[in-house]
């Protein structure tokens, strides 16, 4: 069993200002979102995107998925608490987003660039889709660091299970770098070979929500079940793992329909 290393979730302090390393992974997301595009841009100019073109693109991101992820927690998993203490729905500092309500937010902002730029929705989604896990990776290494969705107990056998200090003294299973493994680097190195080359509208994005689908339903039997709006468990299954079903539909049913079609 290793021991959990109990970072400080205070990265550094500027006079009264505390710099939480949570704020700064989803800093390193971004950065790594204009790194990439850019590469991705430049090994694909048939895309047609341009440097400008990306930097407009992460600004919307970063609000959808700062609003919609918040949004998020607040609705699906833990209403009840932020309906006590409405003030803590702007604590962003101290953890809690949603992957799926982030999900949602940045549909919303990527349907309004893609009309307002002309490239419509799912060219612009298509482009976007390998460059997220690598953000996803960040935001799951913040959660580790904070302490926080710990895994489910796992035996003291286990070579990496860890006693998480805000949760209790078993020893658990670190899901927070399982997802940051599955959901972050395997993604990401699928959807970006997946890319490389000229794919039928929609097929990368398929793809995207079938693997991240997949992967986070899968690291739902390691990760303890967080309270949502269909209980701790329902049937047996967590609220993410019920709102990772429709995505592995959508998903599948998409790559099917696309890959019947050539490519461009």
């Amino acid at each position: 069993m290793l021991a959990y290393p109990n970072i400080d979730p205070v990265a550094f302090s500027l006079g009264p200002l505390d710099v939480h390393w949570y704020g700064l992974m989803y800093l390193c997301a971004f950065l790594l979102f204009l790194f990439l595009g850019r590469r991705h841009a430049a090994r694909r100019p048939d895309l047609g995107w341009q440097p400008q073109q990306i930097d407009d693109l992460l600004f919307y991101g970063v609000l959808g998925v700062i609003i919609g992820g918040r949004l998020g927690e607040v609705l699906f998993f833990q209403p009840g608490y932020f309906l006590a203490h409405p003030a803590q729905v702007f604590a962003i500092w101290k953890g809690g987003m949603s992957f799926h309500g982030g999900l949602i937010g940045v549909l919303i902002a990527l349907a309004y660039y893609g009309r307002k730029s002309g490239r419509g929705f799912w060219n612009v989604a298509d482009f976007v889709a390998p460059l997220v896990p690598t953000g996803l990776a960040c935001g799951r290494i913040g959660n580790f660091i904070n302490g926080e969705l710990w895994g489910r107990a796992a035996s003291a056998d286990l070579p990496w299970a860890m006693v998480f200090p805000r949760a209790d003294s078993l020893a658990r299973h670190p899901s927070q770098l399982y997802q940051a493994l599955g959901e972050g680097l395997l993604l990401f190195c699928l959807l970006w070979w997946f890319s490389g080359k000229p794919r039928p509208p929609k097929a990368v994005s398929a793809l995207f929500l079938l693997g991240y689908g997949t992967l986070r339903f899968a690291a739902e039997f390691f990760r303890e079940p967080t309270p949502g709006i269909f209980g701790t468990l329902s049937l047996g299954l967590s609220t993410a793992q019920w709102l990772c079903v429709p995505m592995m539909l959508i998903g599948a049913l998409l790559l099917a329909q696309t890959l019947r079609r050539p490519a461009p």
